[in-house]
């Protein structure tokens, strides 16, 4: 069993054994496993919220934008405490709350129902500008999309309206595998970087470079961390 299942703190060696309890009629497998190593390093090492403060106005808030094939996202939430790993086996049944794109009002930690993809960001934007009205500077806005959901105009109105207003706690992770339609390899920082955004390009499986890009400074701007990955 897992070392969570031991009582111990929960590590990286865990995930995969958790993700292997989720045995469901699951078509996008390869969208979990691209998502598993930022996810990992973003809710051990970076995010600001827990089981014990999901509810608190201060929190951070994860916005999971990229929301077919979760298997990954509810294999850390479940390692980091937010519902029982229980729940794993029951993934995609008809009384399940793990549905095959995740729904906030049934699964704990979860910011918003997501799975059409090409909200995430825009949702982002509008999560900032809450925040900021109520003059909540703390929190931590974290929003994941795919290299392709970029595709979707509307992304393009989210990143150029943040650059412009300097949206400082919103930040982006894309997980690009190269299955954009139409937009040019190697170019996905630039597309931000043009429109007033700090961005930076890693590795997508290396945790150490995705905790320093995730955690470099950006004063005044927003910021977005292209995480290269090769599935």
């Amino acid at each position: 069993m897992t070392s969570t299942t031991a009582g111990t703190a929960p590590s990286y060696a865990d995930i995969p054994q958790l993700m292997s309890l989720q045995t469901g009629d699951e078509k996008h497998s390869a969208a979990a496993t691209s998502t598993l190593d930022p996810l990992w390093v973003l809710y051990d090492r970076v995010l600001r919220v827990t089981p014990e403060t999901a509810e608190d106005p201060g929190r951070d808030r994860f916005l999971l934008s990229k929301g077919h094939g979760p298997m990954a996202y509810y294999a850390v939430l479940a390692a980091r405490g937010f519902f029982p790993e229980a729940w794993l086996p029951g993934f995609g049944g008809f009384t399940s709350p793990l549905g095959h794109h995740p729904d906030r009002t049934l699964v704990p930690g979860v910011e918003i129902g997501s799975g059409s993809l090409g909200h995430g960001l825009p949702i982002g934007v509008g999560v900032a500008l809450g925040l900021r009205a109520q003059g909540l500077t703390e929190p931590a806005v974290w929003v994941m999309t795919g290299d392709a959901e970029l595709d979707e105009g509307s992304n393009d109105e989210a990143i150029t309206f943040a650059g412009l207003t300097g949206l400082e706690s919103l930040h982006t992770v894309v997980v690009d595998n190269a299955s954009a339609s139409h937009a040019a390899p190697g170019h996905l920082a630039a597309r931000f970087a043009v429109a007033g955004w700090s961005a930076e390009t890693v590795d997508g499986h290396d945790h150490e470079a995705l905790y320093r890009a995730f955690t470099a400074p950006h004063p005044g701007r927003p910021h977005v961390v292209v995480a290269r990955v090769s599935r």
